[in-house]
């Protein structure tokens, strides 16, 4: 994918980048192989592969939800940035709150966040089992989002004590993601969440499969969720 494909396959979504929000994207790819040299980022290097299977898929979960009316957003997490800067690059109104629990990680980001001058974005090193009980961060958000972290059943227990009532946590997944939610039906119950929709693409030039889950917030999380670090990962609510 080149530049001129990555923003025409933008704009078919509705999304119009400006040529300032295109440098920031080659500025981010930029950092993103500078820094990738001396810290184990990506695997993924190469303009034409960032643009899409990171920039683009990052970006998508704008194709099936609306973000002009979200304000707040907080991605569990997200390595190096993704899905939250593409979509806050997109939608620069966003509040962005990023939370990893690797501190070399969280330094890049505070590069990137700088060197590309976007206001509004928080960045945690955390864990998100003790993140999301925190008085004044837990259910606070209206979407939470995870690209690629676990699955579905251990990522409901990272994310969804993090969206407040009548919000919205979207799971960006690979093609794994519908025999992972037979599985995660369990916890989502459990921690206040109900399934919404899943939606299915591939990406526009490599073609590979790729699912979206949103998953709404319907009631209050339990206090007890999310519980020590580890254990969701070891015993999952399956």
């Amino acid at each position: 994918m080149n530049i001129e494909q990555f923003q025409q396959s933008l704009e078919a979504k509705g999304i119009i980048l400006s040529s300032q929000q295109i440098e920031q994207f080659n500025m981010y790819h930029k950092l993103l192989v500078e820094w990738n040299e001396k810290m184990n980022l990506t695997a993924i290097t190469e303009y034409g592969e960032v643009l899409e299977k990171h920039f683009y898929d990052s970006v998508s979960a704008a194709f099936f939800h609306d973000f002009s009316s979200v304000q707040t957003v907080c991605d569990v997490g997200a390595g190096a940035g993704f899905p939250s800067i593409p979509l806050k690059i997109c939608f620069p109104h966003l509040h962005v709150t990023i939370v990893d629990s690797l501190q070399k990680r969280i330094t890049f980001l505070s590069t990137l966040v700088e060197a590309l001058k976007l206001e509004n974005v928080s960045l945690y090193h955390d864990r998100a089992e003790t993140f999301g009980k925190k008085e004044l961060i837990r259910e606070s958000y209206d979407v939470v989002t995870a690209r690629a972290v676990a699955r579905i059943s251990v990522l409901n227990e990272f994310c969804l004590p993090l969206v407040k009532e009548n919000g919205l946590f979207i799971a960006m997944k690979g093609a794994s993601a519908p025999e992972e939610l037979e599985k995660g039906e369990k916890s989502m119950q459990v921690l206040g969440g109900k399934l919404n929709r899943i939606e299915h693409f591939q990406l526009p030039i490599e073609n590979s499969e790729r699912y979206i889950i949103f998953i709404d917030k319907v009631k209050k999380t339990p206090k007890k969720y999310p519980r020590k670090p580890g254990t969701p990962v070891k015993m999952p609510l399956e």
